[in-house]
């Protein structure tokens, strides 16, 4: 198949010239579109190649009739509508790791040049003066740094400020726990503590409404007098009227900034403030970053479009690499169960569970649940549904989704179990597991009570009768003469004497007469077909 990808930023050659060295990628490079051209020309594209000039907002996405993925060479995806991509069942990602050393690297410098004043030292020498006292400036040993947000770059920012700077560090971020942030050598503190206690704070979270303005006129009330602030992260964090208000009462002795809200900031009054370092949001600008940046989102959308590999999206589930090959069997056989389910139940599902047995129940289980959710709305939404949008369509349809883990596993060792709950208040469970025979096998091993061994695959007839004599006997008459060939058969019952039930694998698809026709041999209960994929 052959993919168009649009770049409409600046990205690194070395990236674009990756994209073309695969076969059936055609590339075009269209820097500084506006808002109305990208969106007359988006629906020719499978890919879109950005950074933060251009902004890809709801109108656009609506016109992006083809778009599979949107690549960000870089971290921050506040001028995309996440949301809407979604839905729309576009894959969102970015380069988390690309610019962390660039970032962390400028974050250092700026937190130096600040402690002894340097910009403003250099632009007083370029006028011809000699200020030796008037930029006496501070040490950074000893002084307590605050780290808001702990990802990749503010962790390195920590490690090196620690180790590098001595400098004693607190950290905060909603998702990390102590122990981890304990190995990684900075002491947790809250928000508070880091606006009371620190000397320094250093901002490394992304734009989003959480942390908008998050650093405002209250949270500078709680600052030691004299504090610096450094910002390498997003501008909208930081309230600017607030810090302008700090930086003239004395609050803050200092700041740097790396971005601004609006941008480009003009003639900002922080831009011309004596206390203030301004730089052109320089995190990412280093040669190596932008090499770093443009073949790593390379790479990422050439392996989805091409593989379906998924790495650094921020709307649908990752998978480690390392994982994948662990992984595959178990997402395969959960979209099978999901459309087995789907399938099966006689009226639309409004809660939806997937146990996991053994070892499974350890592992990374978004991206299983994720698939068993595809399989399951792919029976009523059909090629509308993907795994990216797929939670959203289930959110949207009132499908409430469940996870539970048991450690104890079965012969088969892991295994997974989706129960459903219909809308007129029926239930079922399928059992599934990963038989390893020639490959690795995806089987049903459990309907509801009664236990199988079943390929998830094909035309599937589930048939339940009467324990007695004869029903094989008719049922593959009944398709023989109709000219059905079998392809396997089990058999199950709950007892002598009792219910059975046969799960009929064919290869072709059984018509309505023929199912009418075996719903009223004597003795049958009830009679379902299920097409699942091959």
């Amino acid at each position: 198949m052959d993919y168009n990808i649009l770049v409409s930023d600046k990205v690194h050659e070395k990236g674009i010239d990756l994209f073309l060295s695969r076969p059936g990628f055609h590339v075009d490079v269209k820097i500084g579109l506006t808002a109305d051209t990208l969106k007359d020309i988006i629906g020719n594209y499978h890919g879109l190649v950005i950074r933060s000039d251009t902004r890809v907002t709801g109108q656009i996405l609506a016109a992006a009739y083809k778009l599979k993925v949107i690549g960000r060479a870089g971290t921050g995806l506040d001028n995309v509508d996440v949301s809407d991509a979604s839905r729309r069942g576009i894959v969102v990602m970015n380069t988390p790791g690309g610019n962390s050393e660039a970032a962390a690297e400028l974050t250092l410098a700026l937190i130096m040049a600040a402690h002894r004043h340097i910009s403003q030292a250099v632009a007083s020498m370029k006028m011809g003066k000699w200020e030796k006292k008037r930029f006496q400036g501070r040490e950074m040993a000893g002084k307590t740094l605050g780290v808001i947000g702990l990802g990749k770059i503010g962790s390195l920012v920590v490690r090196r400020a620690s180790r590098g700077l001595k400098m004693n560090v607190l950290g905060y971020d909603p998702v990390m726990t102590s122990q981890a942030a304990s190995q990684l050598g900075v002491k947790p503190a809250s928000l508070e503590q880091i606006f009371c206690k620190s000397d320094v704070i250093t901002i490394h979270t992304p734009l989003n409404e959480d942390t908008r303005g998050l650093i405002n006129a209250q949270a500078f009330s709680m600052m030691k007098d004299g504090v610096i602030m450094i910002n390498c992260a997003r501008g909208g964090i930081i309230d600017e009227d607030a810090l302008l208000e700090a930086l003239d009462s004395g609050k803050v002795a200092a700041a740097a900034i790396d971005d601004f809200t609006v941008k480009p900031p003009g003639q900002h009054p922080l831009v011309l403030h004596s206390k203030v370092i301004s730089t052109p949001h320089l995190g990412a600008s280093t040669s190596e970053a932008q090499i770093n940046v443009a073949v790593a989102i390379a790479r990422q959308m050439i392996d989805y479009l091409e593989s379906g590999v998924v790495r650094n999206a921020v709307n649908v589930p990752d998978i480690d690499p390392g994982e994948s090959l662990k992984i595959a069997p178990y997402l395969d056989l959960a979209r099978r169960l999901g459309q087995f389910v789907g399938g099966f139940s006689s009226s639309g599902i409004v809660e939806m569970e997937v146990e996991y047995r053994g070892e499974i129940a350890s592992w990374n289980l978004k991206p299983i649940t994720n698939a068993a959710l595809l399989g399951l709305l792919t029976r009523y939404e059909g090629t509308e549904v993907n795994h990216v949008n797929a939670p959203i369509v289930a959110q949207d349809r009132g499908i409430r989704v469940l996870e539970t883990t048991m450690k104890e596993g079965i012969e088969t060792g892991s295994s997974l179990k989706i129960r459903v709950v219909s809308m007129n208040g029926a239930l079922l469970s399928v059992h599934g597991a990963v038989i390893r025979r020639v490959g690795e096998e995806p089987r049903i091993i459990g309907i509801d009570q009664f236990v199988t061994e079943a390929v998830p695959a094909g035309p599937m007839l589930i048939v339940y009768n009467r324990d007695v004599p004869g029903m094989v006997a008719g049922l593959s008459g009944a398709l023989a003469g109709r000219g059905i060939n079998i392809a396997q058969m089990n058999l199950s019952r709950d007892r002598q004497g009792g219910m059975a039930m046969s799960i009929i694998n064919l290869d072709t698809p059984a018509d309505v007469p023929t199912l009418k026709a075996i719903g009223q041999i004597d003795g049958i209960l009830s009679v379902k077909q299920v097409v699942l994929d091959a």
